[in-house]
């Protein structure tokens, strides 16, 4: 059964990783769109049903954890051209705002830190409800996305093409199925 009583949902969660995607797409060769996910992470939310703007959100995401369904690509990817691994294992990400719009949408605003670098990022969220599951863990859901500029993380590798333009796009889509569980 969902529960839509927000205030009922106050407390603290950990996300259930094995049932939860943080993904990307990326425009590859001006032509197609690559995706990719992080397949280790882990993070925990503070929901305030009656407040909305005092939830809180924290993930730490595993880099070496990368898939893109080709092995020479993520490889690629955890070198020293792009995320670095050896020296920065893990993007994190630290809300500072909470803001409810209106109906089942919501904005977490935090800083989010790639490289070592540290920059604001701006997700949009939807709800999706929460239920107690068969084995008696209450659950929320969320659906969020953003966009980021890679190259203000210092993630500025590329190629020029023959026919004009780069291998890959700076502008990167994320996108996040969270669903987290209540914790006891």
């Amino acid at each position: 059964m969902t529960n839509t009583d927000l205030t009922a949902l106050t407390g603290d969660y950990t996300i259930d990783a094995s049932h939860s995607t943080i993904g990307f797409t990326v425009r590859h060769a001006m032509v197609t769109n690559v995706k990719g996910k992080f397949d280790e992470f882990s993070g925990s939310l503070h929901l305030d049903g009656g407040d909305p703007s005092a939830s809180t959100a924290s993930i730490d995401v595993k880099m070496d954890s990368i898939d893109t369904g080709s092995a020479d690509r993520d490889g690629h990817l955890k070198s020293a051209d792009f995320f670095k691994i050896e020296e920065f294992p893990t993007m994190t990400f630290r809300s500072t705002k909470a803001e409810a719009l209106g109906d089942e949408d919501y904005r977490i605003t935090g800083d989010l830190t790639i490289l070592g670098t540290t920059k604001p990022l701006t997700i949009d969220l939807e709800f999706n409800g929460a239920a107690k599951d068969p084995f008696g863990n209450e659950r929320v859901g969320f659906e969020g996305k953003a966009e980021i500029k890679r190259s203000e993380w210092g993630l500025s590798w590329n190629a020029a093409l023959e026919t004009g333009g780069v291998l890959v796009s700076d502008k990167i889509k994320l996108s996040f199925d969270i669903s987290a569980i209540k914790n006891a």
